[in-house]
């Protein structure tokens, strides 16, 4: 079972994810990541899916990324849900 995660995208990162949304040369897993960081701006309930959690790490690992599409991968990627279950037997 997941629990929730109570942080919210900040200005900067929401800037950085307008950003990328609207870059011509962005790709679809950037562009997925960036959607779900400005999503959850000043929402708290809002989680960030596994399906935006793979797309924001594939932005993180890929070294033709830019500098704002890193900052709002690495947003959504920190408003992913835990895993309670994670390490436990």
């Amino acid at each position: 079972m997941a629990n929730k995660n109570p942080k919210v995208t900040s200005k900067n990162a929401a800037s950085k994810s307008s950003q990328t949304l609207t870059s011509k040369s962005t790709g679809a897993a950037s562009k997925s990541a960036a959607a779900s960081a400005l999503s959850q701006t000043k929402s708290p309930s809002k989680q960030t899916s596994p399906k935006a959690a793979t797309a924001a790490s594939k932005t993180l690992s890929d070294g033709r990324t830019s500098p704002a599409s890193k900052s709002a991968a690495g947003s959504a990627l920190s408003q992913k849900a835990s895993n309670s279950t994670k390490g436990k037997k």
